[in-house]
């Protein structure tokens, strides 16, 4: 597995900063912009209203994750 050395979170600019540090986000400190993106992303996937409900969205994302053979 990779190891990327990525920045503190005090030294993510304000305008950049999301209110969740889970792994995932935390690795884009190393370019803070791509974190603010990604965080909205999954915001708007994840729990923004939509066709499927939090169940189906979380049960497919559990089945990609399978199929990736994904860890996290």
């Amino acid at each position: 597995m990779a190891h990327i050395k990525y920045e503190s979170p005090d030294q993510v600019p304000d305008r950049y900063r999301v209110a969740d540090e889970d792994n995932i986000l935390a690795i884009h400190r190393v370019h803070p912009r791509s974190m603010r993106d990604h965080y909205e992303l999954y915001v708007t996937l994840m729990r923004r209203p939509g066709p499927l409900t939090g169940a189906q969205r979380e049960m497919i994302a559990v089945v990609v994750s399978a199929i990736n053979e994904c860890e996290y």
